[in-house]
Formats: C-alpha cells, sequence, structure tokens
C-alpha cells in the first residue's frame, strides 16, 4: 500500500497563489491587498485569503498593519544590504561544503542550470531566466550536504526571487548576473574554490550596489 496524498489546503493554494504573484512582480512591491478583492479573484471566501496573507507574512513577503491592511513588502537600501550580508554569509559557506562534499553534482547541476538560462534569455523570456536564477542558487544548497542550511535559506528564497524580479528590470543588471553565474561554474570546474567564492561574493553583493544605503523605498527607486 502506497500513503494516500493529501491534497493541498485551500489556504495553502491561495498562499502559493499569491507568493508566485509576488515574485513574478504581477503584485508590485508596496501594493495594497484586498482580501475582498482577492477573495473575489481567486473565488473564495476572505478567510483563506486572509489565513494565507498571515502565512506569507512570516515568509517576509507581505506586511499586515493596523487600519492599513496588507501590503507586498518592500525594503529600504539598508534591509537590501542585509540581505545581502546574510546571503554571502549562508550561501559562500553552503558553496565550499557542497564543493568539497559533491563537486561532480554540483558542477554538473549549475552547468544544466545555466544552459537553461542562456535559452530563456535567447526567446526572451524573462520570467523563465528568473526561474532558473533562482534554481541555481538552490543548487548550492541542495548539494552542501547541511539540511539546516537548505531550510534556513528556504525561509527566505521567495522574497530573494522577489527582489531578483525588482531588479531585472535595472540596467545591465541581468546581463552581468548571467555572466557571473557561468563565470562561477568555470572556477569550479578548474578546481578553483576561492575564485568561485570570490565570485559568488561580488554577484550577491550586486543586489546591495544598485542602491544607497539611505534610499528608504527601493519601490520608488
Amino acid at each position: 500500500m502506497r500513503p494516500i496524498e493529501r491534497p493541498p489546503s485551500l489556504v495553502d493554494t491561495v498562499a502559493a497563489q499569491l507568493r508566485e504573484l509576488i515574485v513574478s512582480g504581477e503584485l508590485a512591491l508596496g501594493q495594497q491587498l484586498s482580501e475582498r478583492n482577492l477573495a473575489a479573484a481567486f473565488g473564495v471566501s476572505k478567510t483563506p485569503v486572509r489565513e494565507a496573507l498571515a502565512q506569507l507574512k512570516t515568509e517576509g513577503l507581505v506586511r499586515i498593519a493596523a487600519q492599513r491592511g496588507a501590503t507586498v513588502f518592500t525594503l529600504s537600501g539598508q534591509e537590501v544590504a542585509d540581505i545581502c550580508e546574510w546571503r554571502q554569509t549562508l550561501e559562500t559557506a553552503a558553496l565550499r561544503m557542497a564543493f568539497e562534499r559533491a563537486c561532480d553534482r554540483l558542477v554538473a547541476d549549475l552547468a544544466k542550470v545555466v544552459e537553461r538560462m542562456k535559452e530563456a534569455r535567447g526567446r526572451d523570456d524573462v520570467k523563465a531566466y528568473l526561474a532558473e536564477d533562482t534554481a541555481f542558487h538552490n543548487v548550492i544548497f541542495q548539494c552542501c550536504g547541511n539540511r539546516l542550511f537548505l531550510d534556513t535559506y528556504d525561509l527566505m528564497q521567495a522574497k530573494i526571487a522577489a527582489l531578483r524580479t525588482h531588479l531585472s528590470v535595472k540596467p545591465h543588471h541581468t546581463d552581468r548576473s548571467f555572466e557571473e553565474h557561468g563565470e562561477i561554474v568555470e572556477k569550479l570546474r578548474g578546481n578553483d574554490l576561492d575564485a568561485a567564492l570570490a565570485c559568488l561574493t561580488v554577484h550577491i553583493d550586486r543586489s546591495r550596489t544598485t542602491y544607497s544605503l539611505a534610499t528608504a523605498d527601493i519601490s520608488t527607486e
């Protein structure tokens, strides 16, 4: 006998759809979220919408304030810098572990993602490209051999993906970002971990350098 797979709850389904709308940029950073309008759009009552918004609040994708209701998250320049610092610490450690524990798999999987990124760029499919960008960094954690690292990154992954979507409209940001993904793979393939780590550090820091620390709200920049 096989275990019966439980279908996702209505709340999880609504949360998943809202998460995708935020990550893809269809719901803009800072946008007001009406429970009534969302319930009508999804064809559900306001209760699962309210619970889904509360779930997304724990992921940092939604802010809920008294009198104002729910809004899509936004960030200041300092908050972007904090995210980059956190990512640099966690992701470089994960890359080092992945290189030491599963180097062949790491390089092969990253190379496949870069090829898919190239194909997406060739057909000017921004959404597919950004999904592969997210997949690239997830591979590092999948290969690091430490479940706590993976779980910790998962808590922020959607927020990082949403920020990545927001940054994709910046001039030359995506071009240079794509080049860096390829450089990381080539350094790893050449057994030069230190160079790969340095490239990853610069790559992550690109989000911070896009904004001044004095920026109060990146959604208005």
